[in-house]
């Protein structure tokens, strides 16, 4: 399938699985949830109707997506100690999760907030053409602003590398410069990086473990949110070590993007 690259850079990033009330945890890469409630926002879909099934297919667009992640750094983990809803009004602070208000006495609600920090993350989005072109066309132009899982986490430029490819799993092998927290050894002609898979590539033998994540989005409404479960696999891919940018990446990306760019 053709597919869109994308470059997930920030001081700070967080991708809950399990998040809820007074901890909010992240993974080590980004969720199929926090993609595609960036790629909603950018389209200026509302949470309650970022979802709505297709009265022809009975699924969302988003659902006919692939996504593949390659971990160039993968940060260091940072927890927030953070209070919420204190000093606000009855009825106009936090709610509990049946929907009603928390009582007055117990409005301020502490919370511990995981972040992933100096994170970098390339992710290759394989779907249907006319599909990838929208998407590409709005996250030049995003109707609401991207952030990388929490309102504070903007993404740094840029955020799209390339739009509708052929090839974008070589590209993530093979073209699109590396964001290392260090470079390679002169001796490396390769460098070892993460990459998880939403489709097991073709590599990697039936028998290999899997894992499950509860990321996969069915209902975005704040008072009916709702994941299902999804598999994916880990492996670690040799990259040519001749890909690493050297600090600041700028100049290599952009002379990427207009390489990659028709």
């Amino acid at each position: 399938m053709n597919g869109i690259l994308l470059r997930l850079a920030a001081p700070l990033m967080s991708f809950g699985e399990h998040a809820a009330f007074h901890y909010r945890d992240t993974l080590a890469f980004p969720t199929r949830s926090a993609l595609t409630g960036l790629f909603a926002a950018a389209q200026g879909k509302s949470r309650e109707e970022a979802l709505a099934p297709d009265p022809h297919t009975g699924t969302h667009p988003y659902a006919e997506l692939r996504f593949t992640v390659r971990i160039d750094r993968p940060g260091s983990r940072h927890t927030d100690f953070h209070t919420a809803g204190g000093g606000r009004p009855h009825k106009q602070g936090l709610r509990t999760s049946s929907g009603t208000h928390r009582p007055q006495s117990k409005s301020t609600l502490i919370t511990h907030r995981v972040y992933l920090a100096d994170a970098v993350f390339v992710v290759a989005v394989q779907g249907p053409t006319p599909l990838l072109h929208d998407l590409t066309a709005c996250l030049e132009q995003p109707e609401f602003a991207p952030y990388l899982g929490r309102r504070a986490c903007i993404p740094n430029e840029p955020l799209l590398l390339c739009g509708p490819h052929l090839d974008p799993i070589s590209q993530l092998l093979y073209e699109v410069p590396l964001s290392l927290a260090t470079p390679p050894r002169s001796d490396q002609s390769t460098v070892p990086l993460t990459f998880v898979w939403e489709d097991r590539p073709a590599h990697v033998s039936a028998a290999q473990s899997h894992r499950e994540l509860a990321d996969l989005p069915v209902n975005f409404a704040p008072t009916q949110r709702l994941h299902h479960t999804r598999r994916v696999w880990c492996t670690t891919e040799q990259l040519p070590a001749t890909l690493y940018a050297a600090q600041p990446p700028i100049s290599a990306l952009t002379d990427y993007i207009h390489k990659a760019t028709p």
